[in-house]
């Protein structure tokens, strides 16, 4: 699985470092879409849309996006069972409409609530 997040955003870049810590047998890529190369590389993917929301691409070459990257990812290192919760029919629109929300306003977010917690001076 490849996931494709803003690395410039600190709060995005530590939920990939603990994703990567957990996964242990090395079957996540993370591409930061801020690379210079990265339209080059990966053509397929407008880094303006990328910086909208989540992309994610699953092993088979299918795009995935948003919290279905967030829930795909922790499943494959095994670590999701809370994140089932997300999928419920009942709670899906509101959690996706939140994510959204929060890709939207992330830098806004991180300003706010991270500063100490995800090491921004």
């Amino acid at each position: 699985m490849i996931i494709f997040y803003d690395g410039n955003c600190p709060l995005c870049a530590k939920e990939m470092q603990s994703l990567k810590r957990a996964d242990a047998h090395n079957k996540i890529q993370l591409e930061d879409i801020n690379k210079d190369d990265f339209e080059q590389r990966y053509s397929y993917i407008k880094r303006e849309e990328a910086m909208g929301f989540l992309h994610g691409q699953q092993d088979n070459g299918e795009m995935i996006y948003g919290l279905d990257v967030t829930f795909a990812a922790w499943q494959t290192v095994g670590r999701h069972s809370w994140l089932k919760l997300l999928q419920l029919p009942v709670i899906r629109f509101s959690a996706d409409l939140g994510y959204w929300l929060f890709a939207k306003y992330r830098k806004q977010v991180t300003s706010l609530f991270c500063k100490t917690s995800c090491g921004i001076k």
